[in-house]
């Protein structure tokens, strides 16, 4: 599909459907467009999409990115891999012995069933930075508590000098297989093995320093470096530092979701940001040489005479860089007027007098009139 549905649409539910009401139609819809039961042209590629579909609308964070970027937006942060990252098909599926067949459709792991027990889970961290930041790049070091792999038997659970033996149920497999009779059709359960416990091997010198497991919980402290040009929201992920697992399998992922400060003089609208400067009368009416801010360092812009209020000044290139592009955004500066609260009488004076020269109405001290 060349253009993707929105996902409302391919589970048909509202946008405000529970999550339950999605899990509903998912099911309903998988079980018809499912490749083992439906062998009509298209089946296969709509039991993906709708697959998609559920993946990110049954995950908060994915779902709430999805509803505020639509689906430019949201591709282009997560990649097919991510978006079935730690999706929960097994449960929907566990009684169907469809396992193995999600795997061979997607072609790997990632939905729930036992290759992805033997995956680590993935951590996720909130890091604050500024917009300068953001503008710039930068790096900052981080500490998260994590499972890693014990030092001493380096993960595989044996005592030093000792091997783990294959597991004689399931022949290292970690799963064995049962035929169940729904109707008149035959299933094959796939379940992990009731004597490894899934891991394939039986230790018989445990580790002393993991007592067994291979894993232990640290806190580690890691860098993550930040792209110049991100923005509010995106996540980072750093392959390889989540949660580790026993039985040396592979070890989760770290998903770093970036926040940008409010900035006291800017706000950001993509890559351009727009700042307000606030001038008197005479600057905007006789035109006046002023210093703005900008991400590097104040710059002197000219304001010609008759300037509006409100009106819009472009400085191209002086915006935020654009991430993973080339170039920059441009800063627009909108023209506001500053007016005194309290005026000297001298000050009044010339002000009533500029006044009858242009012919507007104002207020004396004792009474209105038009000058």
């Amino acid at each position: 599909m060349s253009q993707k549905r929105d996902y409302y649409e391919v589970l048909g539910v509202q946008k405000n459907a529970t999550k339950e009401d999605i899990k509903t139609s998912y099911r309903k819809l998988a079980l018809k467009y499912h490749p083992d039961r439906n062998k009509e042209a298209g089946a296969e590629e709509k039991f993906k999409e709708i697959s998609e579909a559920y993946a990110v609308l049954s995950d908060d964070q994915k779902r709430n990115q999805y509803d505020n970027l639509g689906h430019t937006g949201f591709d282009q942060r997560y990649t097919s891999e991510d978006i079935f990252r730690g999706t929960d098909f097994d449960s929907i599926f566990r009684d169907m012995g469809f396992g193995d067949l999600f795997r061979s459709i997607f072609g790997g792991g990632g939905f729930g069933g036992y290759e992805e027990r033997n995956r680590g889970q993935d951590l996720a961290y909130d890091l604050e930075i500024s917009l300068e930041e953001a503008a710039k790049g930068t790096q900052r070091d981080i500490e998260i508590p994590r499972t890693e792999h014990c030092e001493i038997c380096s993960g595989s659970g044996a005592a030093p000098g000792s091997q783990a033996k294959i597991c004689p149920t399931c022949n290292g497999q970690g799963k064995v297989q049962n035929m169940r009779k729904a109707g008149f059709a035959m299933y094959v359960q796939v379940t992990p093995c009731p004597t490894c416990k899934g891991k394939g091997r039986i230790i018989e010198t445990p580790c002393s320093n993991c007592r067994g497991s291979g894993i232990l919980r640290k806190r580690r402290k890691i860098t993550v470096k930040i792209p110049p040009g991100i923005d509010e929201g995106y996540q980072l992920r750093l392959r390889g530092e989540g949660e580790a697992v026993s039985n040396m399998g592979e070890t989760g992922d770290l998903y770093v979701m970036v926040h940008v400060r409010q900035h006291p003089q800017f706000v950001r609208e993509g890559d351009d940001l727009w700042h307000i400067v606030m001038l008197t009368y005479p600057q905007v009416a006789l035109g006046s040489d002023i210093s703005v801010p900008t991400l590097d360092g104040p710059l002197i812009v000219r304001i010609r005479p008759g300037t509006q209020v409100g009106e819009i000044i472009t400085l191209k290139g002086k915006g935020m860089p654009r991430f993973r592009g080339y170039g920059r955004g441009d800063l627009q500066l909108r023209v506001g007027i500053t007016v005194p609260e309290k005026l000297t009488a001298n000050q009044r004076s010339l002000l009533e007098q500029l006044a009858k020269e242009i012919n507007v109405e104002v207020q004396s001290r004792s009474r209105k009139f038009r000058l």
